[in-house]
């Protein structure tokens, strides 16, 4: 048990805090506080968020992560967790960015919902996610870790808000009950393709937010009207190198891209 719990998460939030805004990367939380539980990790993303939103961040909706078994093998971890997003970390489709502005970058192709009413019931489903979700738009989402060499056991990642970085967006498509487990995607990032569908995701990404939604309650909390949710990667994570062209195409939702400066 943590000697100050409190004095701990703060001094940890204020790592990573510093750690994203100066580029450098702290040792693992794991192997200091070996101790360290699921609540700690929790309660040290919530101070990030605190300090994020204190300097001006607006929030702007979740991302859950490590929801298909490529992300789970690929980063030694186990269960969903999930992080914050802000109106700072979205771009939009074709956005231009500069790898030098992260640590370790990497990318990965996704679904995002927008979620037109308040869900914070703890037996949320999928079927209630549908019901109410808008729109849904193909996403890039670029993770980077503030945690050294992506040295990562699953509290690093929790604590260091979903390893989450930024987020580019295509256009947003009228969710019609279009079957999003059967949606197919082409992930495109240099000489690397992905294939993979929507069903890699808890085999439904509706599955993933309503997973979302019942861990956030578990905190007294739920995603409100309005929120943005990424419902995780379909496939594996690609480096996010200088010099490259990465895209998302999907069977009906359309496509998204990014580049990065450099080379």
């Amino acid at each position: 048990m943590l000697q100050d719990p409190h004095a701990v998460h703060e001094h940890i939030a204020l790592e990573l805090w510093n750690a994203k805004n100066e580029r450098g990367a702290i040792p693992p939380i794991s192997a200091r506080y070996p101790e360290f539980t699921a609540l700690d990790a929790y309660a040290v993303q919530r101070a990030f968020r605190t300090l994020e939103h204190k300097n001006g961040a607006v929030h702007a909706g979740y991302k859950i992560g490590a929801t298909s078994i490529a992300i789970q093998k690929m980063f030694g971890v186990d269960q969903p967790d999930f992080g914050f997003l802000t109106e700072g970390m979205l771009l939009a489709d074709g956005a231009r960015l500069d790898p030098g502005r992260f640590i370790s970058p990497k990318v990965e192709g996704e679904i995002a919902f927008r979620i037109g009413a308040d869900l914070s019931d703890p037996r949320t489903t999928a079927a209630d996610v549908l019901n109410v979700t808008t729109e849904v738009f193909p996403a890039l989402e670029v993770l980077d870790s503030r945690i050294e060499n992506w040295d990562i056991a699953w509290v690093d990642t929790v604590a260091d808000n979903a390893s989450s970085a930024m987020a580019v967006l295509g256009a947003a498509v009228p969710f019609d009950g279009r079957d999003l487990a059967a949606e197919t995607m082409v992930f495109t990032a240099g000489d690397s393709v992905l294939t993979a569908d929507g069903s890699a995701v808890m085999g439904h990404p509706a599955e993933s937010v309503a997973c979302l939604v019942r861990i956030l309650a578990s905190f007294g909390e739920g995603i409100a009207a309005g929120d943005l949710v990424l419902a995780g990667s379909l496939a594996a994570a690609i480096d996010l190198e200088a010099g490259a062209t990465v895209s998302a195409s999907f069977e009906s939702l359309g496509s998204v891209s990014l580049s990065t400066i450099g080379k």
